[in-house]
């Protein structure tokens, strides 16, 4: 009966998820795409945006980097790095200047203890034990002639991989709001270029949204198949 549950009528949440994440993948890249090509008024780079923002806000701490990659951008606050992406760094697009501000609102964010990034933070460690561990359990317990306490664990470990991205929205949209609120005051980007700013961190933002729907469908999956003691 497990066995007609993967492939059954439930699969169909699969399919809904991935939908939903390639869309989102596909409008993050297509407004970036647009707005990359579009230079800011004042020509300033993603790197000396961030650092602006980074030294007006008190952190000459935060070092800025260079890494890999298109859309790689991130700040780390164990070593109080800002990553800025190839696509980023050196640009001097309108794009560029809203995903550096975005990350300077990670590291503003690190500074003020922001209670929703110190829980995102505090759920790692757990989150690591449940994305990779989870799916392997629920099977251990199928193996083993359907033993529900493992498999029950399994579910219960991959709730922590959705609690973990229902905990990154506020992270994620809070930092969009700081850097939005940064460059409209700022002279690192005219007015007339905020609406921009704020449509490609828009269309970034609905990417952890589909992370959030995609994983709790995969959830809802789980339950629909494994929940029932009965089966």
């Amino acid at each position: 009966m497990y066995t007609y549950g993967f492939f059954g009528p439930s699969y169909l949440l699969i399919i809904i998820g991935l939908v939903i994440s390639l869309w989102a993948s596909w409008y993050v890249n297509h407004n970036f795409k647009k707005y990359d090509e579009v230079p800011s008024h004042h020509g300033t780079s993603g790197a000396d945006a961030a650092r602006f923002i980074l030294d007006n806000a008190g952190l000459q701490n935060v070092q800025i980097q260079r890494v890999s990659g298109k859309l790689t951008d991130n700040y780390n606050p164990t070593n109080k790095t800002l990553n800025l992406s190839e696509s980023t760094y050196d640009s001097t697009s309108v794009a560029a200047i809203g995903v550096a501000a975005h990350e300077c609102g990670h590291a503003i964010q690190d500074q003020t203890s922001y209670a929703p990034m110190r829980l995102r933070s505090a759920l790692v460690p757990a989150v690591n034990l449940g994305s990779n561990f989870s799916i392997p359990i629920i099977l251990l317990g199928v193996i083993l002639g359907a033993n529900q306490t493992l498999i029950q664990i399994g579910i219960w470990l991959f709730a922590l991989v959705v609690l973990f991205q229902v905990v990154t929205l506020p992270v994620e949209f809070n930092a969009s709001g700081r850097a939005v609120k940064i460059l409209s005051s700022s002279t690192l980007v005219d007015s007339d270029e905020v609406p921009m700013v704020k449509q490609v961190l828009f269309a970034a933002a609905l990417t952890y949204v589909a992370a959030v729907i995609s994983t709790a469908l995969q959830l809802l999956r789980l339950i629909l198949i494994f929940g029932d003691n009965r089966n």
